[in-house]
């Protein structure tokens, strides 16, 4: 496998508020999580760097031969100790009260593939050269699109597109919905609302299915973004899956 991960502060913000990172472990086994943060006093960047170090501590401490269900459990577990420990934060730092974080996260071992989420960051996979959106936004606009009260043209452009219904820090309980994904995929995209609020998924597969080395993929999303106006963090970690055996497996990243 083959993968890259970037984050940009885009050509608004006068800082990055996202956090992200691809791990493997000594089984082969990847985690990929993206984190867009929230909250002033520069609070959200706090929120998501609580969740990416407390993620990727877990992966590297406790994510050893699990089953497709206990992967699941672990999920949720690790999901819900994210939120305990920005609550703890908050309770420490009370300049951060407020503070929250978005979160997508991949699994992806021989066995399974997993999504799981919390907020509008978006989990993807390309089959068959096509982009298909796994995870399901916890937004009021993608509410309103399953009421039918909205298009989802209308939404795209909605005044309210970025009032999210559920949230890391948001709440003392909370719940991921966790997606179990098809082996039969060529590669994995995670993407902040940065990115795919401004450049639709057309563009976004033409990038995926181009001939460009994947850092040369990754760094073009992020220009076509910022391109848009930029107007949040852009951050993408992206995996490409290949053979099995008799590849060698890397993992490189980069932050701006």
């Amino acid at each position: 496998m083959k993968s890259f991960y970037l984050t940009d502060v885009g050509k608004v913000r006068d800082h990055n508020e996202d956090s992200v990172i691809i791990l493997k472990n000594h089984k082969g086994d990847y985690l990929m999580a993206v984190a867009d943060g929230m909250g002033g006093h520069r609070a959200g960047e706090v929120a998501s760097s609580i969740a990416i170090s407390y993620l990727s501590k877990q992966f590297t401490e406790t994510f050893y031969d699990l089953s497709k269900e206990d992967a699941i459990v672990w999920i949720n577990d690790v999901v819900k100790g994210v939120n305990t420990e920005i609550f703890k934060y908050e309770a420490e730092n009370k300049e951060c009260v407020g503070m929250g974080t978005t979160l997508v996260l991949a699994i992806i071992t021989n066995e399974y593939i997993l999504f799981g989420n919390v907020g509008d960051s978006s989990g993807f996979v390309i089959k068959n050269n096509k982009l298909h959106k796994v995870t399901v936004d916890h937004s009021l606009v993608n509410l309103l699109v399953e009421a039918g009260e909205i298009t989802e043209e209308e939404a795209k452009d909605h005044p309210r597109k970025n009032v999210l219904m559920k949230a890391l820090g948001a709440s003392d309980e909370v719940t991921p919905d966790v997606f179990d994904c098809d082996l039969d995929v060529t590669s994995i995209l995670l993407a902040s609302d940065g990115l795919t609020n401004l450049v639709d998924s057309s563009k976004i597969e033409d990038v995926i299915n181009s001939n460009m080395e994947i850092e040369e993929k990754i760094v073009s999303l992020i220009q076509k973004a910022n391109n848009e106006g930029g107007t949040d963090n852009i951050s993408v970690a992206y995996l490409e899956i290949e053979e099995k055996e008799g590849v060698e497996s890397d993992n490189e990243g980069a932050e701006d």
